[in-house]
C-alpha cells in the first residue's frame, strides 16, 4: 500500500469513528434535539439517495430528533461495528445484514425490540423474516429489505432459442447447450462463491451444518451431491468456465448485462443494474425464475436482506429517538418509497402496492421469495461461507479435488463451531 493511501485511509477511519454516537458522547445540548447517528450499509451511489431523502422527511416530521446519516460500506460495516460497539462508541442504528443479526445480539451489542415503537407494527412483517431477526427468543432487528437468490435469463435469448425457464439444474444444462447452438452466447455462468452455491444445498435438502443436531454436514453425501451439481455447470456446451479472479462478480454481471450470457443466479440488490445494461433497455426483457431444483425435487435458496437495529450501548434518549427512526424507516409508506426508488424488496406485505408491483424486477423477485429459506439462529452461520469461498474456488479452478475442498472446510467450519461434532 502506497504511503499516501494509507494516510488517506487513517484519516477516513478517524472519521468515521468520530461519527459514532453511542450515547457516550452525543454533543446534544440540554434543551436541544436528540441526534442519533445510523450507519448505512446500501450502495453509496444506487440506493443512498433515497435513504438521504428519507432521513430528512423524518427530521421535518420530528423536530426533536436530528439524524446523522452515515454511509459505510457493506465489505467494512461488520468489523467496524464490532470494534465500535466492544468501544461502546457504535451508531445508535444499524443497518444490519441478516447474518449479523444473532451475532451482535449474543454479544449484547444489540438492544431487544419486543414491546417497544420500532415493532409497533409486527403482525405487518413476513413471519419468517421476524424469526430470522431473532435471537434466543428476542428480536433484535426490524426487517428492513428483503432478498435471495433467483435464476435470472435473457427471455429475448431464451425465446431464440425456443427453451424455458428450466425447472431442474439438469434442465439447465440441456438449455444451455440449446442457447449456445441457437444463439452462439453461453447459456449459463455460475459462481464460485459459497453463497451462491447455497441454493444447491437446499436443492438436495442439505446445508453446512445441522443445528438441532450440532453436526457439520458440508461433507455429508448429500451436500458432496450438491456440490458435485454445482461444480458440472462450470463445464459443456453453454456453461461459461470457473472465473476464479478477484473480478469474478464483476465480470458475470457485464455478461449478463450486456447480453453475453443469456442467464445466471442473482439477488434483487442488482435490478438497478440490470436495466442499465444494454440488454435490459427494456425491463421486461428480465426473466425471473425460482432458482432450479435439486435431485430432491425442492428448489431452495437463501434469504438474505437487512434488519434496523438499535445499540443496546447507548442511552435512554438515544435509544427511544432510535425507536422512533426505526419505526419511520420501517413503515408501509417508507418502504414503499424504497421499492420505487431502489429496486429493493419491501419486507412487509402492505408495501407491495400496485405501484411497487409494477416494477417487473420486483415483481418477479417477489414471486420467488417462497422458495427462500431462513437461515438458522446461529450466530456463527454467516461466517461458515468463508471457509467454503476459500476451498470452492480451488475446485471450481481444478487446483483441488472436491472431496479434499469439502474435507478442508469441514476441518475449518470445526474451528468455528467448536461444540458442533462432524
Amino acid at each position: 500500500m502506497r504511503r499516501g493511501i494509507a494516510a488517506t485511509a487513517l484519516v477516513a477511519s478517524l472519521a468515521l469513528a468520530a461519527t459514532a454516537c453511542g450515547g457516550s458522547d452525543s454533543g446534544d445540548e440540554a434543551d436541544g434535539p436528540v441526534t442519533i447517528t445510523w450507519w448505512d450499509t446500501s450502495n453509496a451511489t444506487n440506493e443512498a439517495p433515497t435513504y438521504k431523502a428519507l432521513v430528512k422527511e423524518f427530521e421535518a416530521a420530528h423536530k426533536d430528533i436530528k439524524v446523522n446519516y452515515v454511509n459505510v460500506p457493506f465489505d467494512q460495516a461488520q468489523n467496524k461495528f464490532d470494534t465500535a460497539a466492544g468501544s461502546k462508541g457504535a451508531p445508535d442504528v444499524l443497518r444490519s445484514e441478516v447474518g449479523w443479526t444473532p451475532a451482535f445480539a449474543k454479544k449484547g451489542f444489540f438492544a431487544p425490540l419486543d414491546g417497544t415503537e420500532a415493532l409497533a407494527e409486527q403482525d405487518k412483517f413476513q413471519p419468517s423474516l421476524i424469526e430470522q431477526a431473532k435471537y434466543d427468543g428476542k428480536t433484535y432487528g426490524v426487517p428492513f429489505t428483503t432478498d435471495t437468490l433467483a435464476l435470472v435469463y435473457n427471455k429475448a435469448l431464451f425465446k431464440k432459442a425456443g427453451v424455458e425457464a428450466p425447472k431442474t439444474w439438469d434442465d439447465l444444462k440441456k438449455a444451455a447447450a440449446t442457447v449456445k447452438d441457437k444463439t452462439g452466447v453461453d447459456g449459463y455462468w455460475g459462481s464460485t462463491q459459497a453463497y451462491y452455491a447455497q441454493s444447491f444445498l437446499h436443492g438436495e435438502g442439505a446445508d453446512t451444518v445441522d443445528v438441532d443436531a450440532k453436526k457439520i454436514t458440508v461433507a455429508s453425501p448429500a451436500a458432496k451431491k450438491a456440490y458435485g451439481t454445482w461444480q458440472g455447470l462450470f463445464k459443456g456446451k453453454g456453461l461459461h468456465k470457473a472465473d476464479t479472479t478477484a473480478d469474478a462478480y464483476a465480470h458475470i454481471q457485464e455478461a449478463f448485462v450486456s447480453g453475453k450470457v443469456a442467464s445466471i443466479v442473482q439477488g434483487p440488490w442488482e435490478i438497478t443494474n440490470f436495466y442499465k445494461g444494454s440488454a435490459f433497455k427494456d425491463k421486461n426483457n428480465l426473466g425471473i425464475a425460482t432458482v432450479p431444483a435439486g435431485s430432491s425435487g425442492k428448489a431452495g435458496a437463501p434469504t438474505g436482506g437487512h434488519n434496523l437495529s438499535v445499540y443496546a450501548g447507548s442511552d435512554a434518549a438515544h435509544q427511544k429517538a432510535s425507536l422512533t427512526f426505526v419505526n419511520f424507516m420501517t413503515s408501509a409508506k417508507a418502504q414503499e418509497t424504497i421499492a420505487l426508488k431502489n429496486s429493493t424488496l419491501p419486507t412487509r406485505e402492505d408495501a407491495y402496492t400496485a405501484k411497487v408491483k409494477a416494477d417487473p424486477g420486483i415483481a418477479g423477485y417477489q414471486g420467488v421469495l417462497s422458495s427462500a429459506q431462513p437461515r438458522p439462529a446461529l450466530p456463527e452461520y454467516s461466517s461458515l461461507w468463508g471457509p467454503l469461498d476459500d476451498e470452492l474456488i480451488e475446485i471450481a479452478g481444478g487446483k483441488e479435488s472436491l472431496d479434499k475442498g469439502l474435507g478442508d472446510a469441514e476441518t475449518a467450519i470445526t474451528k468455528l463451531v467448536p461444540d458442533f461434532s462432524k
